[in-house]
């Protein structure tokens, strides 16, 4: 039988820290003399008190999570924190309806970006806050999930991360999955406070620092102006930006290797080798292209290139020009940079590195094969000879990833937008990145004039990629229910 009774129990203790971190933004509201602060107030005491019920009236129950308990509670805490973090969004001065705020909601809890809210150079402070607050908590639960239940769920290849399996990746670095789960919280504390102090002392605002902080080392992309990142002017800022981004996009077991003593641990990685290099690659095309293409100045093209390839390869989002004005080889590249992702256990997003090495690995073994048919071909991942299980795995979340994909996108354009918009709004929702193409939800637009059917199949395209597919998927499978 499914303990419910323990899901209901987490159910409720994920609304009361969503309801204790509403107080963030009502003393930020509150501090700065706008009203808003009991909008929050009363958000948290409506979340505290389902949340407080739900656990008082479920626990006692056992503490034993197995593995469909967990396939439905990872799901339904990803449905219900967006439900109750949109209440502010709705009641505040905004006054937005309840589909655009749970929209925003999910956005930032997905770590996505995409919004819909204009005018946030004039927003309540209370707001910028709560957005990235939410972002923030999206990315450090993003990781404890990668590493501690993904893996055991056996979801898209990450069983191939088993922290007590492989020697290169998944080291065993402390005794137990809470030690390392605690391990990981401070390092992502750490991390954000080492951005907000750098982006302080660029001349920023301290609220600007830390907000810009929060949704940078989450790879979330929110901002708190219309322009985004491109507010600033600032190559400094933008320096930083990059390297935290790129932070926050590695994986996070590999900093206990430095804590460790193992600093040398990042480069011996395959996965990391990998990101980097496709990093370099894209920055190095889109230079290219600008000086070709544009005519840009080398030095401006370097600068607008490395911003906003390492935003969209890392899934954050944040924009400093509208690269979709780059001509048809910018359009296209930004288009399928939205697919590469970070690396497994990290705060990024969309395919991941580590299934695109897999995939190659896969396609080359077979090609020699071809040419040797006596020989045996093994497909291999960080030196490692990789399962039978594991190729299937990967090979049936892209097929089922790219599938998804079409079907949204087919379900956009029957909303009526347009090829482009439907398919960059897709594309951007399900890799968890932001920004669209195109005119209207462009890196400088907002997704504000989508139809409510639009922004609810949105944000089920942000929820099926930020929990890898599989996780919420199988709960529409009968035999699942019949275990």
């Amino acid at each position: 039988m499914i303990n419910f009774r323990l899901i209901f129990a987490i159910l409720g203790i994920m609304l009361v820290v969503t309801g204790l971190a509403m107080l963030i933004p009502a003393a930020v509201d509150l501090f700065a003399g706008h009203r808003d602060w009991q909008v929050f107030l009363v958000s948290a005491a409506v979340s505290l008190f389902i949340g407080g019920g739900l656990f008082l009236t479920s626990r006692g129950g056992s503490l034993v999570l197995g593995r469909q308990q967990a396939f439905i509670l990872t799901t339904a805490v990803w449905v219900l924190m967006p439900a109750a973090a949109a209440m502010p969004f709705t009641f505040s001065e905004m006054n937005i309806p309840y589909t655009d705020a749970y929209f925003e909601a999910m956005s930032g809890l997905t770590t996505t970006g995409s919004t819909v809210l204009t005018g946030l150079d004039n927003a309540p402070p209370g707001i910028l806050m709560w957005r990235a607050l939410l972002q923030w908590f999206g990315g450090i639960g993003i990781i404890v999930m990668a590493i501690a239940i993904m893996p055991l769920l056996r979801v898209g290849g990450m069983q191939l991360f088993r922290m007590e399996a492989s020697e290169a990746t998944s080291e065993k670095a402390l005794p137990r999955v809470a030690d390392i789960v605690k391990a990981i919280g401070y390092i992502y504390l750490v991390l954000s406070l080492v951005c907000t102090m750098a982006l302080w002392m660029t001349g920023m605002s301290l609220f600007d620092a830390v907000t810009h902080a929060m949704t940078t080392i989450s790879t979330g992309g929110f901002s708190t102006s219309d322009r985004s990142a491109g507010d600033f002017e600032s190559p400094l800022v933008e320096s930083i930006m990059v390297v935290f981004m790129i932070m926050g996009a590695l994986p996070f077991l590999m900093y206990l290797h430095i804590v460790k003593g193992k600093p040398g641990s990042f480069l011996m990685d395959s996965q990391v080798r990998w990101f980097l290099s496709l990093v370099l690659v894209g920055i190095a095309a889109m230079v290219w292209w600008q000086i070709l293409s544009e005519n840009v100045p080398f030095w401006i093209a370097l600068r607008h290139a490395t911003f906003n390839v390492t935003s969209i390869i890392t899934g954050t989002g944040y924009a400093t020009v509208d690269y979709s004005d780059w001509g048809g080889f910018g359009t296209a590249s930004f288009f399928f940079f939205m697919f590469i992702g970070g690396c497994a256990g990290s705060a990024s997003c969309s395919i991941k590195v580590f299934r695109i090495q897999i995939l190659v690995e896969t396609v080359r073994c077979q090609l020699m094969q071809l040419l040797r048919p006596s020989a045996i071909f093994k497909p291999r991942y960080n030196g490692q000879a990789l399962a039978d299980e594991t190729i299937s795995s990967v090979a049936s979340f892209v097929f089922l990833f790219l599938t998804i994909f079409a079907l949204i996108t087919i379900g956009l354009s029957l909303t009526g937008l347009d090829f482009l918009t439907a398919i960059s709004s897709a594309a951007t929702s399900i890799t968890n990145v932001g920004p669209g193409l195109g005119e209207v939800v462009g890196p400088s637009g907002t997704f504000q004039s989508l139809s409510d059917t639009a922004k609810w199949l949105m944000s089920l395209a942000m929820l099926l990629g930020r929990l890898e597919l599989f996780t919420v998927l199988v709960l529409f499978s009968r035999r699942f229910w019949q275990l």
